[in-house]
């Protein structure tokens, strides 16, 4: 069931405008990745990222904005694309979200209401809850989707950050000046 807001605007209870946040949080698997854990035959961890998201990460960052991750699993792999994409708060291994939103919010001194948080499953719900616009991707858990201020068009893995990443950079008044740049005869 797509969710009536999908990708293109919030819905109207939103604890926090668009225009308001700082700092975008997410989940790795099922956000970031499409939520598969593929093992080589040495046993080491492959993920499969999205080069668009990527793209928009970098897009948010050049706009001035910061980026974190917060994961249940983690490991070197993680650290790999963080280090790649610019960003430069990660916490890995995590149980309880919501305490670590709270976490990287005293890190950062940016208040949880100035951050977004996209997340796609139970797990992520706490941090959701706290965070000042709550996202998911398209094929999030429906409790995680009936919790979202905003549900992409996009799976996890398959660009959905990046939509996000447009969508609040349009809300600033940011994405045409962006696309400007690049958009040269």
């Amino acid at each position: 069931m797509m969710h009536p807001m999908a990708g293109n605007d919030a819905k109207p209870d939103t604890n926090t405008d668009a225009e308001q946040i700082e700092l975008l949080v997410m989940d790795v698997d099922g956000v970031l990745t499409p939520g598969e854990i593929i093992y080589d035959s040495d046993g080491r961890e492959l993920k499969r990222f999205s080069v668009r998201d990527g793209f928009g990460l970098s897009l948010w960052h050049k706009a001035g904005f910061g980026s974190a991750i917060i994961t249940a699993r983690g490991g070197p792999v993680v650290e790999r694309r963080a280090e790649e994409l610019g960003i430069t708060h990660h916490m890995h291994h995590v149980a309880d979200k919501g305490a670590a939103l709270e976490q990287l919010a005293q890190r950062t001194s940016v208040a949880t209401d100035r951050m977004a948080y996209i997340g796609d499953d139970w797990l992520d719900l706490s941090a959701m809850r706290r965070a000042g616009l709550a996202a998911a991707p398209s094929d999030a858990q429906q409790p995680v989707i009936e919790a979202a201020a905003w549900v992409g068009t996009k799976p996890g893995g398959r660009g959905v950050v990046r939509e996000l990443v447009e969508y609040l950079l349009q809300r600033k008044g940011l994405l045409a000046g962006l696309l400007e740049g690049y958009d040269r005869p």
